[in-house]
Parts: C-alpha cells; structure tokens; sequence
C-alpha cells in the first residue's frame, strides 16, 4: 500500500494533516458504499434463490417473486458498480485539477 499514489501529492507543504484525512475518508466511504451495494446485491440474490427453491408452496408466485428478486440483485450490484466508478472518476478529476491548480500557482 505504500507504493500507491496518495490524494494531493505534490501538495504536501500547502495541504494540513486534516486536509489529508478529508481525501483519505473520501475514498474509503466511496469503497464502504460500494461494498453495501455488494451486500444487499448479494441478499436480494440469496433471497431470490430461496424463493426460486420453495416447495412448501407449489405456486409459480413464489416462483416469480424469486425472479425478481434474482433480478433486483444483479441490478443493485450493476447500479452499485456505475456509481462506485463515477465516483472514482470524480475523485480523480478533483486531484488532478488541484494538482494542475497548484502547478500553475507555483510556475508563476
């Protein structure tokens, strides 16, 4: 982990301890979203499942209700997927336009 670029390199003299941790929490709640939209993806598909797998009841409600939920849980994973890479992006474009801000800052 220590070889991975860190948020705001290049600013360290300008950026305080506080102004570091805000970019570090940043990142770390974007993955712990990412990994609740994993979870409930996973729940919804479990439940699906077990649905799918009932024989108490022979209705093809049951059945269906399976399906959709099945189908619910990919949804969630995908949707969680798309938010967690727009994000990451939006990240990413935050720290290159302040390291090109800081550059043109210090050139002058």
């Amino acid at each position: 982990m220590a070889d991975e670029p860190r948020p705001y390199t290049g600013l360290e003299d300008q950026l305080i301890l506080r102004d570091h941790l805000a970019a570090d929490r940043t990142i770390l709640a974007n993955e712990r979203t990412f990994l609740a939209y994993i979870r409930t993806a996973l729940t919804l598909f479990v439940a699906g499942l077990s649905f799918v797998h009932l024989k108490v009841f022979d209705s093809h409600i049951v059945e269906a209700i399976g399906v959709i939920f099945i189908l619910l849980g990919i949804v969630t994973f995908f949707l969680g997927l798309v938010r967690y890479k727009r994000m990451q992006a939006l990240i990413q474009k935050i720290k290159q336009q302040e390291l090109k801000e800081f550059g043109e800052k210090s050139s002058s």
